[in-house]
């Protein structure tokens, strides 16, 4: 894994930067590519590169150039089939200078041009600049595993792998986006291409990007595309061939993402998903004995250390526990916010620091994670209330809102927005209260409303899952960056694109049932792993929230939510800010880890956000 940066000049005038601009962004990204770093400008266009070495370790650098040096390329990934594709590859004549997996990525497009995307299977965020068609073509992975950033700005096109890469470039201004707030408010974070940041765009998952001719076009080239409904078709397959097939790809997935010349271990939480992981890691590795890492708290409320511990004994693994005390959340929280470049409504990002850091600290680059399991295969409570059909809301103005934001009334995600637009309302400051329809998240579709159109609530649910929680939120400011933080890797075993094809193929009715959520998966992991895990009920990872900071009365804390600063900064109302403030100091208070948003930590955060980037007030 590694970090890529650079910038194009669209005017045609030349780069006038100088070397210490592209070094300046590149070094934002030292965390990413702790080992090497690589630079190359010519023809109008900066490429910098930090690399982390897993695969091919004496000879992967970049950038790479192909035989003539006509194309080159940064990259920031895994290709888990770049085997198969180097073969048929050197069967057509291409010669290969390095023994790295992405290379793979410079002669296929030299073969397919961007269609080479269709060939991939892997993690991935790269820049290839062609020479010959004076074009910069940019592509991230089908499930946004890896981000990618970019800017337009002063007569220059500007990306990265972090956003503050993209910031370390001088024709890029520093404002907060408003749009992207109100999207952390609405949503369980920010949704692509939105960030939080004025002018600063992420490429979506599945998509690509092209510069030629002074001109910016992005394009998708996949989704996740649900069958549309239809009675009457042939019978589905026996139950157990989903079973079977799950297990056999997701054994496959696994296998693909043990690859690399540095250790592999994983995180193992105590739930199915990350068991079943450790489980096919163990049957997987040959006489390796893995190693296996787990967050432990003192609260018992919220400590799986028992089902942790229960599960790194059946397999054997060599397991490391890191305890997360309450002062931890305190400690990291700043930081985390620096590398998560967004505003939260949970602390769990800090326990996901203090894992990775584990991990680095033991030698391990490499984890494999359960990550992605619940949005594939039902695993979150509300897809239970989905078995029912469609629902109204009952409220003319909520159906109308969800037919702007989602192209069909009957569509339910979450909560009734309608009610929550108002609601949320009165935690902005009175001037962007009185202009949100200039910044509202919900005044236009949030996805594309074709993918929904004529699925089953189940698979919409999923879907909608996929694209607000799980690609910009889960996989990026929770995943790739609390890993990155510390140098390390994460992989995905649920996200193999086979094994998300057939996913969508699984009926709903072996998903989800009235009284469990992910059956199949549960199917597939028995003789694995042990019942008492298959059987538990879903625990949630989550830690304390903003009214165990409050109590603490912490100096940096108070200051960022004192009265006289949230009126100055001008984002919310400091009369609300004070009323959460007391209200969340109530001896005992929580917010509802299901049914509440933690408001107040969204406010606190945002203030990080504000000062570690050198934000404007509002």
């Amino acid at each position: 894994m590694c970090g890529v940066t650079g910038y194009l000049d669209l005017a045609g005038t030349g780069l006038a930067e100088g070397d210490e601009v592209l070094d300046r962004m590149t070094a934002t990204l030292l965390h990413r590519g702790p080992d090497s770093g690589g630079r190359l400008v010519r023809d109008g266009v900066a490429l910098g590169f930090r690399r982390l070495s897993i695969v091919g370790l004496d000879d992967g650098d970049q950038p790479i150039l192909n035989e003539d040096g006509s194309i080159a390329m940064v990259c920031n990934g895994e290709i888990f089939n770049h085997r198969e594709l180097r073969a048929e590859l050197e069967a057509k004549g291409h010669r290969f200078r390095t023994r790295t997996d992405v290379e793979v990525i410079v002669h296929l497009y030299e073969e397919y041009g961007t269609g080479l995307l269709e060939r991939l299977n892997g993690q991935f965020a790269f820049a290839v600049h062609d020479t010959r068609r004076r074009r910069l073509f940019l592509a991230r992975d089908q499930m946004g595993i890896l981000p990618l950033y970019y800017a337009v700005a002063g007569g220059r096109f500007v990306f990265g792998s972090e956003i503050k890469a993209v910031l370390a470039h001088p024709a890029v201004p520093r404002r907060a986006d408003l749009t992207g707030l109100d999207q952390v408010l609405t949503f369980p974070g920010t949704v692509g291409p939105r960030t939080l940041f004025e002018g600063v765009s992420s490429l979506e998952n599945g998509h690509f990007l092209l510069v030629e001719d002074g001109a910016v076009r992005t394009e998708k080239y996949w989704d996740l595309d649900y069958p549309v409904d239809a009675p009457g078709e042939p019978a589905e397959h026996p139950d157990r061939y989903y079973v079977d097939t799950v297990r056999e790809l997701l054994e496959q997935s696994v296998r693909r993402r043990l690859q690399a010349d540095v250790p592999v271990g994983y995180y193992l939480s105590g739930g199915l998903d990350s068991s079943l992981i450790g489980a096919l890691v163990h049957r997987n590795s040959g006489a390796t004995v893995p190693r296996s890492f787990s967050i432990t708290f003192p609260d018992r409320g919220i400590d799986e250390s028992r089902h942790q511990r229960l599960m790194a004994r059946h397999l054997g693994s060599e397991h490391t526990e890191t305890e997360f005390r309450p002062g931890d959340i305190a400690a990291r929280l700043r930081g985390m916010v620096g590398h998560a470049e967004c505003p939260v409504k949970e602390t769990y990002n800090t326990c996901s620091m203090a894992l990775s850091a584990a991990v680095r600290d033991s030698g391990t680059r490499v984890v494999l994670t359960g990550e992605g399991a619940d949005e594939l295969f039902a695993g979150y409570l509300g897809y239970r209330f989905d078995l029912g059909g469609r629902r109204t809301g009952g409220d003319p103005f909520e159906e109308e809102l969800r037919r702007t934001v989602w192209g069909d009334p009957h569509v339910f995600y979450e909560r009734d927005y309608h009610a929550w637009r108002e609601s949320k309302l009165d935690l902005y400051a009175p001037a962007l209260r009185d202009a949100h329809a200039e910044f509202d998240c919900l005044a236009g579709p949030v996805v594309d409303p074709e993918m929904l159109r004529g699925r089953h609530p189940v698979h919409q649910r999923s879907y909608l899952d996929f694209k607000l929680r799980l690609a910009d939120h889960l996989l990026s400011d929770h995943g790739d960056r609390m890993a990155l933080a510390n140098s390390v890797e994460a992989r995905y075993p649920f996200l193999d694109p086979d094994l998300v094809r057939f996913a969508t193929t699984v009926p709903p009715r072996l998903k989800v049932t009235a009284s469990t959520e992910k059956y199949v998966l549960k199917e597939a992991a028995r003789g694995l792993v042990p019942e008492e895990i298959i059987n538990r009920e879903k625990f949630g990872f989550r830690a304390q929230g903003s009214p165990a900071l409050l109590r603490e009365r912490i100096d940096w804390v108070e200051d960022l939510l004192s009265y006289d600063r949230i009126k100055r900064q001008g984002y919310f109302d400091p009369d609300v800010v004070e009323h959460l403030k007391e209200q969340y100091r109530r001896p005992g208070y929580e917010v509802h880890p299901h049914l509440g948003d933690d408001l107040l930590l969204v406010v606190l955060t945002f203030g990080v956000l504000l000062d570690t980037f050198s934000l404007p007030d509002a």
